[in-house]
């Protein structure tokens, strides 16, 4: 069952800038919800290996609201080339499956 249910992440250098980010998205009805994870991180960045504290973003978001979501992100994010990446949900609670898209719906905001 493929549902229209998406989990995006992203990833911020400081707890407060993921929160901000997670605030204005689900204020704006873009996410139904999100937390906030913090993260070790080993990467490869403009040709250098590196490894980090990282604080990641998870929303939940229909796929009708994500490309506002992607701008929105995208726009706000303290990085300049951020890591955002969508997975649809393939199962899930049908109550949770209900709320992200009451939420975050075409019809929300």
């Amino acid at each position: 069952m493929t549902t229209n249910v998406l989990q995006v992440s992203t990833a911020t250098p400081t707890r407060e800038q993921a929160l901000a980010l997670a605030r204005s998205a689900v204020r704006a009805r873009l996410a139904a919800g999100a937390q906030i994870l913090p993260a070790t991180s080993v990467f490869w960045h403009d040709g250098e290996f590196g490894e980090g504290e990282e604080w990641q973003l998870l929303l939940k978001t229909t796929v009708a609201r994500y490309p506002e979501l992607e701008r929105h992100l995208l726009a706000a994010h303290p990085w300049q080339s951020p890591e955002l990446v969508a997975v649809r949900v393939e199962e899930g609670a049908a109550g949770c499956l209900r709320w992200v898209e009451e939420m975050a719906g075409e019809g929300a905001g």
